[in-house]
């Protein structure tokens, strides 16, 4: 999409920070001590962090910093890696981590506070953690009736494509705590209504929504300055948006003994293990069905750190030629697939724990159900991995209706 299109007779762009900022909703304009989740991905159009924004729009107000998974500066590397709390040095208040000994702020981390207010940058994946602080967080709020303001942030994948199966209750975890598809098209505006209205029905949540954002909209093509479009990475291994585009499908890897490329420059975008040729790799996953839209390069490379560290690695690498069509998911189970037929011994499903969880595998957790392991390990077919790769769409734009913001179809 070009510029001229995106901005075209497109009301101007503004995010949910944006706009509180100019014109502060009621309950914050009467809050007197207000709790901010904020992460280094949490900045305007010019990059001003929302923190430093908020603190000097209101004066006095900001009275504690929250950060979550990796931490307020993405300083941590890698899952159940936890990040100490701390104090902000500049804005002198004090910085709780919701990734440490606890995922969920505790009564003493809300005390005095008379507003919480949420901006984090989701990337439209069930399994990224931040909407489940952000749930833990309604949870904790309701508990201790602190009114919530989530300030509403573009989904860099945009609002209309569903993708992967929803998540089955028993495997529930800090990587999916209900029922959402893999790729579930909602913002974390919309999700919180959502879980509002089906899950925290105590909660007092108020939603800013952005002005101008259409689900159609893939990251780069917000119409708004460029500064906008250009990518900060939400945590340390979604450094491109490009790897954005394929993590629904490639954190999978995550459960297994592939690398999903940690310790290079762009993880998630390439991946392999010692014992795999990336040209056997590559032609094997397209007889599977690997998404067309979604080009396979043969690769070696070599990780730093993390899985296979100083090892030299067959693999591919992903090219969403195609944004618009490209679907990971499917292209992820085309991949486990042929690495558990080219290489049956060396492959191998990660053991827990795995993000807090010790008794589930896992490969579950992250999937949503036992089937996706089970059908690999039984020798799925195409047939077999188009079937777990299906979801219902219409019933889940049925169940989340009006906590929907932005109309569909435009």
């Amino acid at each position: 999409m070009s510029d001229a299109h995106a901005s075209g007779s497109r009301e101007a762009f503004a995010l949910g920070l944006e706009r509180a900022l100019v014109a502060p909703p009621r309950r914050l304009e009467l809050a007197r001590r207000v709790g901010l989740l904020v992460n280094q991905a949490s900045v305007d159009h010019a990059f001003r962090y929302a923190h430093e924004s908020f603190a000097a729009r209101f004066p006095g107000k900001l009275a504690a910093l929250f950060g979550p998974q990796h931490g307020l500066w993405s300083e941590q590397q890698d899952n159940m890696i936890e990040t100490a709390h701390a104090r902000d040095a500049r804005l002198r208040v004090p910085c709780h981590s919701l990734y440490a000994e606890r995922r969920e702020p505790s009564a003493a981390m809300l005390e005095g506070l008379d507003l919480f207010v949420v901006d984090l940058q989701d990337v439209g994946t069930r399994v990224y953690t931040y909407i489940w602080t952000l749930l833990l967080a309604m949870r904790a709020c309701a508990a201790h009736r602190v009114p919530m303001l989530v300030l509403d942030r573009p989904n860099p994948l945009g609002g209309e494509v569903v993708e992967g199966p929803r998540l089955e209750p028993d495997q529930a975890s800090f990587v999916g705590l209900l029922p959402i598809p893999m790729r579930h098209a909602l913002t974390i505006g919309e999700l919180a209504r959502w879980f509002q209205r089906e899950h925290v029905p105590d909660a007092l949540v108020e939603v800013v929504p952005m002005q101008g954002w259409r689900r159609d909209t893939l990251w780069p093509e917000l119409a708004s300055p460029r500064a906008v479009r250009s990518w900060v990475p939400t945590s340390p291994n979604l450094p491109r948006f490009e790897g954005v585009l394929v993590y629904p499908g490639q954190v999978l890897l995550e459960g297994t003994n592939l690398s999903e490329g940690r310790g290079t420059t762009t993880p998630f975008e390439i991946c392999g293990a010692p014992w795999l040729d990336g040209h056997e790799l590559a032609a094997a996953m397209v007889a599977l069905g690997s998404d067309p839209s979604i080009a396979l390069r043969p690769v070696r490379f070599e990780p730093t750190f993390h899985k296979h560290i100083g090892r030299s690695c067959g693999g591919v690498f992903l090219h969403p030629h195609e944004p618009r069509r490209a679907r990971s998911y499917r292209t992820t189970l085309a991949l486990l697939a042929a690495c558990r037929t080219l290489a049956p011994r060396e492959f191998a499903w990660r053991k827990p724990p795995y993000e807090y969880e010790t008794a589930k595998e896992p490969i579950d957790i992250l999937s949503g159900s036992r089937a996706l392991r089970l059908a690999i390990d039984a020798g799925a077919d195409r047939a077999a991995l188009d079937s777990l790769a299906a979801v219902d769409v219409s019933a889940w734009w049925d169940e989340v209706g009006d906590a929907v913001l932005y109309p569909r179809g435009t």
